[in-house]
Protein backbone atom coordinates (compact mmCIF):
# COMPACT_ATOMS: atom_id res chain seq x y z
CA UNK A 1 0.00 0.00 0.00
CA UNK A 2 1.31 3.60 -0.91
CA UNK A 3 2.11 5.51 1.62
CA UNK A 4 0.15 8.88 2.42
CA UNK A 5 2.24 11.82 2.49
CA UNK A 6 2.30 15.38 4.52
CA UNK A 7 3.98 18.32 3.83
CA UNK A 8 4.05 20.69 6.23
CA UNK A 9 5.92 23.98 4.61
CA UNK A 10 5.49 24.73 1.17
CA UNK A 11 8.15 26.96 -0.07
CA UNK A 12 10.41 25.90 -2.23
CA UNK A 13 11.94 22.86 -0.83
CA UNK A 14 8.34 22.00 0.23
CA UNK A 15 6.82 22.49 -2.83
CA UNK A 16 9.61 20.64 -4.67
CA UNK A 17 9.23 17.29 -2.58
CA UNK A 18 5.47 17.58 -2.53
CA UNK A 19 4.85 18.01 -6.33
CA UNK A 20 7.31 14.72 -6.74
CA UNK A 21 5.90 12.80 -4.16
CA UNK A 22 2.38 13.65 -6.25
CA UNK A 23 4.32 12.42 -9.74
CA UNK A 24 4.83 9.35 -8.16
CA UNK A 25 1.48 8.74 -7.07
CA UNK A 26 1.66 9.29 -3.58
CA UNK A 27 -1.69 10.77 -1.77
CA UNK A 28 -0.11 14.28 -0.63
CA UNK A 29 -1.69 16.67 1.92
CA UNK A 30 -0.23 19.77 2.23
CA UNK A 31 -0.16 22.69 4.98
CA UNK A 32 1.36 26.42 4.72
CA UNK A 33 0.76 29.29 7.24
CA UNK A 34 -0.28 31.18 3.68
CA UNK A 35 -2.74 28.79 1.97
CA UNK A 36 -2.42 30.45 -1.53
CA UNK A 37 1.16 29.71 -1.61
CA UNK A 38 0.10 26.09 -1.61
CA UNK A 39 -2.57 26.62 -4.97
CA UNK A 40 -0.01 24.99 -7.44
CA UNK A 41 0.38 21.92 -5.43
CA UNK A 42 -3.05 21.83 -4.85
CA UNK A 43 -3.96 22.01 -9.09
CA UNK A 44 -1.55 19.20 -9.40
CA UNK A 45 -3.57 16.81 -6.86
CA UNK A 46 -2.38 17.46 -3.16
CA UNK A 47 -5.41 18.23 -0.51
CA UNK A 48 -4.40 21.57 1.63
CA UNK A 49 -5.16 20.75 5.72
CA UNK A 50 -6.36 23.43 7.51
CA UNK A 51 -3.97 22.91 10.25
CA UNK A 52 -0.38 20.69 11.08
CA UNK A 53 -2.36 18.69 13.15
CA UNK A 54 -5.20 17.44 10.24
CA UNK A 55 -2.49 17.43 7.69
CA UNK A 56 -0.69 14.59 10.15
CA UNK A 57 -4.18 12.77 10.73
CA UNK A 58 -4.20 12.60 7.24
CA UNK A 59 -0.56 10.88 6.55
CA UNK A 60 1.62 8.25 7.55
CA UNK A 61 4.93 10.17 6.52
CA UNK A 62 5.31 13.59 7.71
CA UNK A 63 7.86 15.93 6.68
CA UNK A 64 7.97 19.71 8.06
CA UNK A 65 9.89 21.75 6.05
CA UNK A 66 9.82 25.39 7.28
CA UNK A 67 12.12 27.68 8.12
CA UNK A 68 13.54 28.17 11.01
CA UNK A 69 13.56 27.21 14.37
CA UNK A 70 10.17 29.85 15.44
CA UNK A 71 8.55 28.35 12.64
CA UNK A 72 8.88 24.65 13.30
CA UNK A 73 8.36 25.25 17.41
CA UNK A 74 4.96 26.68 16.40
CA UNK A 75 4.18 23.59 13.71
CA UNK A 76 5.57 21.19 15.86
CA UNK A 77 4.24 22.07 19.67
CA UNK A 78 1.37 24.65 18.75
CA UNK A 79 -2.47 23.38 20.00
CA UNK A 80 -3.20 22.36 16.41
CA UNK A 81 0.51 21.07 15.91
CA UNK A 82 2.15 18.09 14.64
CA UNK A 83 2.46 16.43 17.89
CA UNK A 84 -1.04 16.62 18.56
CA UNK A 85 -1.68 15.01 15.46
CA UNK A 86 1.12 11.95 15.70
CA UNK A 87 0.88 8.64 17.05
CA UNK A 88 2.85 5.61 16.74
CA UNK A 89 2.06 4.31 13.30
CA UNK A 90 3.64 7.91 11.68
CA UNK A 91 7.02 8.72 10.66
CA UNK A 92 7.64 12.16 11.19
CA UNK A 93 10.71 14.02 10.01
CA UNK A 94 11.81 17.73 9.93
CA UNK A 95 13.69 18.53 6.79
CA UNK A 96 13.96 22.34 8.02
CA UNK A 97 17.55 23.49 8.52
CA UNK A 98 17.27 24.19 12.38
CA UNK A 99 19.38 24.52 15.55
CA UNK A 100 20.49 21.21 16.74
CA UNK A 101 18.94 22.02 20.45
CA UNK A 102 15.64 22.64 19.16
CA UNK A 103 16.26 19.19 16.57
CA UNK A 104 17.50 17.26 19.68
CA UNK A 105 14.86 19.09 22.06
CA UNK A 106 12.04 18.01 19.69
CA UNK A 107 13.53 14.37 18.96
CA UNK A 108 13.62 13.80 23.20
CA UNK A 109 9.87 14.73 22.98
CA UNK A 110 9.06 12.13 20.17
CA UNK A 111 10.70 9.45 21.90
CA UNK A 112 8.80 10.00 25.39
CA UNK A 113 5.61 9.50 22.87
CA UNK A 114 7.50 6.27 21.68
CA UNK A 115 7.02 8.28 18.21
CA UNK A 116 9.50 7.42 15.18
CA UNK A 117 11.18 10.88 14.33
CA UNK A 118 14.15 11.97 11.89
CA UNK A 119 15.88 14.79 11.15
CA UNK A 120 16.86 14.87 7.71
CA UNK A 121 17.63 18.49 6.54
CA UNK A 122 18.10 18.43 2.52
CA UNK A 123 20.50 19.84 0.05
CA UNK A 124 20.56 20.41 -3.45
CA UNK A 125 18.80 23.33 -3.81
CA UNK A 126 15.95 24.31 -5.89
CA UNK A 127 16.88 22.14 -8.94
CA UNK A 128 17.46 19.17 -7.07
CA UNK A 129 14.03 19.66 -5.25
CA UNK A 130 12.08 19.90 -8.43
CA UNK A 131 14.31 17.13 -10.20
CA UNK A 132 13.60 14.89 -7.41
CA UNK A 133 17.31 14.58 -7.28
CA UNK A 134 17.92 16.09 -3.72
CA UNK A 135 20.54 14.53 -0.96
CA UNK A 136 19.19 13.68 2.31
CA UNK A 137 21.07 14.54 5.62
CA UNK A 138 19.69 11.71 8.20
CA UNK A 139 19.67 11.54 11.75
CA UNK A 140 17.77 8.91 13.81
CA UNK A 141 17.13 5.41 13.83
CA UNK A 142 19.34 3.53 11.32
CA UNK A 143 17.12 0.34 11.19
CA UNK A 144 13.96 2.58 10.54
CA UNK A 145 15.81 4.65 7.60
CA UNK A 146 15.42 1.65 5.87
CA UNK A 147 12.01 0.91 5.97
CA UNK A 148 11.71 5.03 4.23
CA UNK A 149 13.93 4.03 1.05
CA UNK A 150 10.85 3.70 -1.64
CA UNK A 151 9.19 6.84 -0.03
CA UNK A 152 12.70 8.79 -0.32
CA UNK A 153 13.54 7.73 -3.63
CA UNK A 154 10.40 9.76 -4.89
CA UNK A 155 12.92 12.76 -4.17
CA UNK A 156 16.03 11.91 -3.40
CA UNK A 157 18.91 10.74 -5.45
CA UNK A 158 21.33 10.01 -2.68
CA UNK A 159 21.16 9.47 1.40
CA UNK A 160 23.93 9.87 3.95
CA UNK A 161 23.07 8.74 7.57
CA UNK A 162 25.44 10.69 10.52
CA UNK A 163 24.01 8.79 13.86
CA UNK A 164 21.29 9.53 16.43
CA UNK A 165 18.55 11.98 15.85
CA UNK A 166 20.21 15.22 15.51
CA UNK A 167 23.25 14.01 13.94
CA UNK A 168 21.94 15.32 10.04
CA UNK A 169 20.79 18.73 10.98
CA UNK A 170 24.55 19.03 13.01
CA UNK A 171 26.54 17.91 9.12
CA UNK A 172 23.96 20.31 7.62
CA UNK A 173 25.11 23.19 9.58
CA UNK A 174 28.93 22.48 8.67
CA UNK A 175 28.18 21.74 5.06
CA UNK A 176 26.45 25.52 4.97
CA UNK A 177 29.54 26.88 6.49
CA UNK A 178 32.06 25.22 4.41
CA UNK A 179 29.31 26.23 1.36
CA UNK A 180 28.94 29.75 2.09
CA UNK A 181 32.45 30.14 3.16
CA UNK A 182 33.80 28.90 -1.03
CA UNK A 183 31.04 31.69 -2.69
CA UNK A 184 32.69 34.09 0.00
CA UNK A 185 35.95 32.65 -1.36
CA UNK A 186 34.86 32.81 -4.99
CA UNK A 187 34.02 36.36 -4.88
CA UNK A 188 37.02 37.51 -3.96
CA UNK A 189 39.11 35.43 -6.04
CA UNK A 190 37.54 37.45 -8.82
CA UNK A 191 37.92 40.68 -7.36
CA UNK A 192 41.51 39.95 -7.34
CA UNK A 193 41.25 38.45 -10.92
CA UNK A 194 40.12 41.70 -11.75
CA UNK A 195 42.78 43.68 -9.80
CA UNK A 196 45.66 41.65 -11.49
CA UNK A 197 44.10 42.94 -14.88
CA UNK A 198 42.69 39.28 -15.45
CA UNK A 199 39.71 38.62 -17.66
CA UNK A 200 36.68 37.53 -15.76
CA UNK A 201 35.44 35.89 -18.98
CA UNK A 202 38.63 33.80 -18.44
CA UNK A 203 39.04 33.37 -14.65
CA UNK A 204 35.73 31.70 -14.34
CA UNK A 205 36.01 29.20 -16.42
CA UNK A 206 39.35 28.32 -15.15
CA UNK A 207 38.16 27.96 -11.46
CA UNK A 208 35.23 26.18 -12.55
CA UNK A 209 38.06 23.27 -13.90
CA UNK A 210 40.60 23.81 -10.96
CA UNK A 211 39.52 23.69 -8.10
CA UNK A 212 35.88 22.88 -9.65
CA UNK A 213 33.23 21.37 -8.09
CA UNK A 214 29.39 22.21 -7.87
CA UNK A 215 29.76 25.13 -5.50
CA UNK A 216 32.24 27.16 -8.48
CA UNK A 217 30.18 26.27 -11.15
CA UNK A 218 26.82 27.86 -9.41
CA UNK A 219 29.14 30.69 -8.30
CA UNK A 220 30.29 31.35 -11.42
CA UNK A 221 27.00 31.20 -13.15
CA UNK A 222 25.78 33.80 -11.06
CA UNK A 223 28.62 36.27 -11.29
CA UNK A 224 27.23 36.67 -15.12
CA UNK A 225 24.13 37.81 -13.92
CA UNK A 226 23.07 41.04 -12.53
CA UNK A 227 20.48 39.33 -10.31
CA UNK A 228 20.50 35.62 -9.79
CA UNK A 229 17.55 33.51 -9.76
CA UNK A 230 16.66 33.05 -6.11
CA UNK A 231 17.30 29.33 -4.69
CA UNK A 232 18.51 30.25 -1.45
CA UNK A 233 18.17 33.47 0.04
CA UNK A 234 20.61 35.69 1.76
CA UNK A 235 18.71 35.82 4.82
CA UNK A 236 18.23 31.83 4.82
CA UNK A 237 21.82 31.11 4.64
CA UNK A 238 22.66 33.61 7.42
CA UNK A 239 19.94 31.97 9.74
CA UNK A 240 22.05 29.23 9.28
CA UNK A 241 25.59 30.44 9.32
CA UNK A 242 24.23 31.42 12.88
CA UNK A 243 22.78 28.30 14.07
CA UNK A 244 26.16 26.62 13.15
CA UNK A 245 27.73 29.50 15.30
CA UNK A 246 26.01 28.51 18.14
CA UNK A 247 26.84 24.68 17.15
CA UNK A 248 30.18 25.64 17.38
CA UNK A 249 29.96 27.20 21.49
CA UNK A 250 33.52 28.09 22.87
CA UNK A 251 35.27 26.47 19.68
CA UNK A 252 37.47 29.30 17.41
CA UNK A 253 36.23 29.11 14.19
CA UNK A 254 37.34 32.55 13.01
CA UNK A 255 37.10 32.07 8.95
CA UNK A 256 33.25 31.20 9.50
CA UNK A 257 33.03 33.70 11.99
CA UNK A 258 34.43 36.48 9.03
CA UNK A 259 32.11 34.72 6.58
CA UNK A 260 28.71 35.15 8.46
CA UNK A 261 29.82 38.68 9.01
CA UNK A 262 29.90 39.21 5.26
CA UNK A 263 26.01 37.81 4.79
CA UNK A 264 24.58 39.85 7.34
CA UNK A 265 26.72 42.83 5.56
CA UNK A 266 24.98 41.68 2.33
CA UNK A 267 21.80 41.50 4.18
CA UNK A 268 22.02 44.81 5.41
CA UNK A 269 22.82 46.45 2.47
CA UNK A 270 19.25 45.24 1.58
CA UNK A 271 19.52 42.02 -0.27
CA UNK A 272 18.34 39.67 2.63
CA UNK A 273 15.74 38.50 -0.09
CA UNK A 274 18.34 37.75 -3.03
CA UNK A 275 19.84 35.01 -3.74
CA UNK A 276 22.77 34.07 -1.74
CA UNK A 277 25.42 34.09 -4.72
CA UNK A 278 25.17 37.82 -4.75
CA UNK A 279 27.57 37.78 -1.71
CA UNK A 280 30.14 37.26 -4.87
CA UNK A 281 29.12 40.44 -6.49
CA UNK A 282 28.25 43.06 -3.45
Amino acid sequence: MTARVAVIGTGIMGSGIAANFLKHGYPVTVWNRTPEHAQTLLDQGATLADSPHRATEAADIIFEVTASDESSQAVWLGDDGILTGADQSKTLITSATLTVTWTEELAAQCAERQLTFFDMPMTGGRAAAEAGQLTLLVGGDEAKLSNLQPTLSAISAKQYYFGPAGSGMKYKLILNSLQATHLVAFGEAMRLAAQAGLEPSKVGPALVDRPGGVLTQIAWEAYQQAQPPLTFSVDWITKDLGYAQTLAGDINLPLFKDVLGEFKKTQDEGHGTDDWTVVNIH
